[in-house]
């Protein structure tokens, strides 16, 4: 199934786009103390949790090979066919080449190199491995451990193998577009297919595919949350722009919710495949399968708006890149007068707490997209799941 363009996010009734409001102050200048996700010094950036820029599609030279060796693993029918590919690249001596030129690697091939590591490590069932962990060598091969680590130390995160790398990074535009468009409404408006790719080359994307896809575009969207995070940022609970701010909120978190639904009728359509179920298992008992655009908004509406049973937030937060922790760090930081309103009356509260039941839907409607693609056949208890909320 070719994919298709996502259409953009719809505007919230009675305005013309779904950008924050002209009325609510813009969000944080330098100096009020919140972290571009990309660059932890700045302002929040206007590609959120996004690349700054597209993944890298093709790398070059040896590490080619690499690519080669992702793209296999990741299509090969078994976990075991793919622990013996990298075994094999490890014999050859391909491995230990590749790990002696990571700290060559700019920034943003870096990225890309840590993607090709992720799928890899996902396909072959190491995904829960720390690769310097000293009993990692007796689960994994040693060659590919140390080029996972020094992956890790040169991007500077050490627990990548998650769905902010397998998806964030693996995106490009179907065709090249016929200008300059933002990094997110290039992910928004564009058709996009996968650098690596989970189903083989000639069929149609499986449901793994899609989903990561999915997430992808979830995030672009998401990028009006993030700037209405900024906005509510050192908000006090009495201001006069913080109940409007909050509705816009609600309005966005319906609207992603709508493009998660939308998502899912291209899951059903897509043919299931038990090795993608097995690799998406896997990744979702790790925890891994959060995206970012939530965490924002969990900062902002607090513990109300994250599922019961989880983790402390250092765990949720554990596979995005040291950057992005500490903007979301410091969004609970600002956001924390916001939050007093779980415990207030009047009518901002009521909003308040609206906001995070919104919330709490949006993360079952995903939860439910994560169950069409993992679970063939089980899409009539996702359905169940969707419609509790």
């Amino acid at each position: 199934m070719p994919p298709t363009a996502s259409t953009a996010l719809p505007a919230p009734p009675g305005g013309a786009s779904a950008g924050p409001d002209p009325a609510i102050p813009g969000p944080a200048s330098p100096g009020a103390g919140i972290p571009d996700p990309a660059h932890p010094e700045g302002t929040p950036g206007a590609h959120g949790f996004l690349p700054e820029r597209p993944p890298v599609r093709t790398m070059a030279g040896t590490w080619a090979g690499l690519s080669e060796l992702a793209g296999a693993a990741a299509t090969a029918p078994d976990a075991e066919t793919a622990r013996g590919l990298v075994a094999r690249a490890a014999r050859d001596g391909e491995l230990t080449a590749l790990r002696q030129r990571v700290s060559r690697l700019s920034p943003r091939n870096a990225d890309a190199a840590s993607l090709r590591v992720a799928v890899i490590a996902a396909a072959c069932g190491w995904s829960a491995l720390d690769p310097v962990a000293p009993a990692s060598p007796r689960t994994a091969d040693a060659a590919f451990l140390d080029l996972w680590a020094a992956v890790a130390h040169r991007i500077d995160h050490q627990q990548f193998v998650a769905l902010p790398t397998l998806a964030l990074q693996n995106w490009a535009p179907e065709r090249k577009p016929r200008r300059h468009l933002p990094i997110d409404q290039l992910a928004r408006t564009e058709a996009l297919v996968p650098v690596v790719r989970w189903s083989p080359q000639g069929q149609p994307l499986g449901r793994l595919d899609l989903l990561m896809l999915a997430t992808t575009r979830l995030e672009a969207h998401g990028i009006w949350l993030l700037r209405l995070a900024g906005t509510l940022a050192g908000r006090a609970p009495g201001d006069a722009s913080t109940g409007t701010a909050l509705r816009r909120l609600i309005r966005i978190q319906h609207a992603l919710r709508a493009q998660l639904r939308s998502e899912a009728a291209a899951l059903r359509a897509a043919p299931a495949c038990a090795r993608q179920s097995a690799v998406l298992g896997a990744l979702a008992e790790q925890g891994a399968l959060e995206p970012p655009v939530f965490l924002a908004a969990d900062a902002v509406l607090g513990t109300g708006g994250r599922r019961s049973g989880e983790g402390g937030r250092h765990q949720t937060r554990r596979h995005l890149p040291i950057g992005q922790r500490a903007w979301l760090t410091a969004l609970d930081r600002h956001c924390a007068p916001v939050r007093t309103l779980a415990h207030r009356g009047g009518p901002d509260a009521a909003v308040y707490r609206e906001a995070q039941e919104s919330l709490i839907a949006l993360r079952r409607t995903y939860a439910g997209l994560v169950h069409c693609a993992a679970h063939p056949g089980g899409f009539a208890a996702a359905d169940r799941v969707d419609a509790v909320a």
